[in-house]
């Protein structure tokens, strides 16, 4: 008889953990290297300097997830950062990185760190989770409507909200 599998680890990363920085780094370049994530090696500036500069701001933290609760191997990574809606006057947290490492698709991964995310996100007192997806990423857009996730509008027939960005450098 198969054994069942070992369900993953969820936790919020330690950004003093030199086992969760190394984990972070090394998702956050696997993303990267992805199509999804850009198609390139994450720079060897951010690879010294991300955990640092993360923990450095109280309105970020991260999640992880490990294969299993020995946390020998990291499978996914979510980033988040606190900012605060004006029309609520309350906080709310960005997605910013959803990371599951492509042997690990599929297994409910990313909804699980984002239940972490979104009880975490309670517990500062925000209003609402926001991300930005890729419109070709259909796996990913199909795991974010199952979790309640929309795109954003006030009045339809004003249209729905664009992410757009200008690179300061």
């Amino acid at each position: 008889m198969k054994s069942a599998a070992k369900p993953p680890f969820i936790c919020q990363a330690d950004y003093a953990s030199a086992l969760h920085a190394r984990a972070l780094v090394d998702l956050l370049d696997n993303y990267a290297r992805d199509p999804m994530g850009g198609g390139h090696l994450l720079s060897d500036f951010a690879k010294a300097h991300i955990v640092q500069a993360l923990a450095a701001r109280s309105q970020a933290f991260s999640v992880l997830a490990f294969a299993d609760a020995s946390q020998v191997e990291p499978v996914g990574l979510v980033n988040c950062f606190e900012g605060f809606s004006t029309f609520a006057c309350k906080p709310l947290v960005n997605v910013h990185d959803v990371v599951v490492i492509a042997s690990a698709r599929g297994q409910g991964i990313a909804a699980a760190m984002l239940g972490l995310v979104e009880s975490l996100a309670r517990a500062r007192g925000a209003c609402k989770l926001t991300l930005e997806v890729l419109s070709g990423n259909a796996p990913a857009m199909a795991t974010y409507a199952s979790l309640g996730f929309a795109n954003y509008q006030l009045d339809p027939s004003a249209g729905q909200a664009q992410f757009l960005q200008k690179w300061l450098d």
